[in-house]
């Protein structure tokens, strides 16, 4: 589908700046953490931006603006009751990495590959990256430290691991085998 139109673009952004604050309001009112509020608002106007040309203009724009919030949430708790089904997030590190010990151990270029990767993050998230993996310090102890919430760590080490597994596939594609 297409998104809107120059002409459309404007009558979509004198929407956004009718319903924004009533967008937040409700989608706090559906009980999402309000550290997560914008998120999911701006996910929900992305997407009416994206679907512009569905939208029946006869209707009432805040209604279906709403309908997105509530099923971008829906898809949100659906994760979230998939990431329940692993038992513990500490236990699955630590049979993750006992699985890990068996394999054989890392070439050297890979090593090489990972600790000049591990230098080019940023220093907050190398000390993030230590205090987790090196220190084996927990996610509450983390968020403490650096004055986040659990789940902030959580997922900026996911963003991090990521930043890492590609950084160190593209170095060692460069890599000539031998």
């Amino acid at each position: 589908m297409r998104s809107c139109g120059d002409r459309e673009r404007g009558v979509f952004e004198l929407l956004v700046v009718d319903h924004h604050v009533q967008l937040r309001g409700f989608v706090r009112s559906l009980g999402v953490d309000r550290d997560w509020v914008d998120d999911i608002a701006q996910e929900a106007f992305l997407t009416a931006y994206r679907e512009w040309a569905s939208f029946d203009q006869t209707r009432d724009f805040g209604r279906w603006l709403r309908g997105i919030a509530a099923n971008i949430v829906r898809n949100e708790l659906r994760k979230d009751a998939r990431r329940q089904r692993i038992l513990r997030a500490e236990l699955v590190e630590l049979l993750i990495e006992r699985h890990v010990e068996k394999k054989e151990p890392l070439q050297p270029v890979t090593m090489e590959a990972i600790r000049d990767c591990l230098a080019k993050l940023p220093p907050r998230n190398r000390e993030l990256v230590q205090a987790r993996y090196g220190n084996g310090e927990s996610a509450p102890e983390l968020a403490q430290r650096f004055e986040l919430n659990a789940d902030n760590v959580r997922q900026l080490l996911l963003r991090i691991r990521l930043q890492l597994k590609k950084c160190v596939e593209q170095r060692l594609a460069g890599v000539p085998n031998g």
